[in-house]
């Protein structure tokens, strides 16, 4: 009998919630996940599972269970990654979760680079402006601004990345240039829901220790940062981006910042971290990934 096998399913299916989405996840037939719990239950002699026509739920004795066995397989593998080849030269499945912007415009670039140095390494990049769930997502690392936190994440510092607050220049032409902070109410706001909470994200602005929040009215609302960016381009209001988006618009003249270099207010920057599970989650592919995108992003923005 392979316990590590029988565990391995049971495990699965309780972060899964179905044991079709844990045989999808293990490479294996939802028969074989079935039977696997079933063999773990008559080993241990109790039922771990109830399961009726419509759900699935861990019984008394298989929420106790779960918590002392579900870290088993990451601790294996972690022991496995410190006493192997993989130490020196990293390689297996990476699987990196990010929101879409920072995915396409910053990670994407750097990703191609990593592979070509370790060509042993197997990525994936998941782009989602949600959080993903590290263990039933079977995500390695997730790269998460300060919105997205959540306690339990170890969370390193990666990158601070200007955000800027830009309109065309048509639309500042014909509305005028905000100075301060409250002028904005009178202008129109082209905001990012951000799936977290499901509301718009704050702008924050700094004048030495002093700090607000801009109010704008929200003319447009919109859950793509790149959306938001071709909205303003058009003229329809004044939208904050992160660098990595509104630079190509800033270069060719369809933007044109608001609070600049030369302004007493500046934009709070989007601060973007590094997330594992635990801090034994750190071998030798996971710290080439954080060393590879720090040593890429742009001096700036290193931390």
């Amino acid at each position: 009998m392979n316990l590590l096998q029988l565990i391995r399913s049971f495990t699965r299916t309780a972060q899964t919630g179905s044991i079709a989405a844990a045989a999808r996840s293990l490479g294996i037939s939802a028969t074989a996940v079935g039977q696997n719990i079933q063999r773990l239950e008559t080993h241990l002699g109790v039922r771990l599972l109830n399961r009726s026509t419509r759900q699935l739920a861990l019984s008394e004795a298989g929420a106790l269970y779960l918590a002392q066995v579900q870290h088993i397989e990451a601790d294996l593998a972690r022991a496995q990654a410190l006493v192997t080849a993989d130490d020196i030269v990293p390689s297996g499945p990476l699987r990196i979760a990010s929101s879409r912007a920072f995915g396409r415009h910053v990670l994407a670039p750097l990703l191609p680079s990593l592979q070509q140095r370790y060509p042993q390494l197997q990525l994936e990049l998941r782009l989602s402006d949600r959080a993903v769930q590290h263990g039933p997502e079977t995500v390695d690392v997730s790269l998460r601004i300060g919105a997205q936190l959540e306690d339990g994440l170890v969370a390193r510092p990666l990158a601070r990345i200007p955000f800027l607050f830009c309109a065309a220049p048509a639309y500042l032409a014909a509305h005028g240039m905000p100075q301060e902070p409250a002028e904005l109410q009178h202008h129109r706001g082209l905001l990012h829901r951000f799936p977290t909470d499901g509301r718009p994200l704050r702008w924050g602005l700094r004048r030495g220790d002093a700090r607000v929040d801009a109010a704008l009215p929200p003319s447009m609302v919109c859950d793509d940062i790149d959306a938001l960016a071709e909205l303003a381009a058009a003229g329809a209001g004044i939208t904050r981006l992160a660098a990595f988006v509104a630079d190509p618009y800033l270069r060719d003249g369809r933007l044109q910042t608001v609070f600049g270099p030369a302004s007493a207010w500046q934009p709070e920057p989007m601060e973007v971290f590094f997330c594992v599970s635990d801090r034994r989650d750190f071998t030798a592919r996971i710290r080439a990934l954080f060393e590879h995108l720090q040593a890429g992003l742009p001096p700036a923005w290193q931390v």
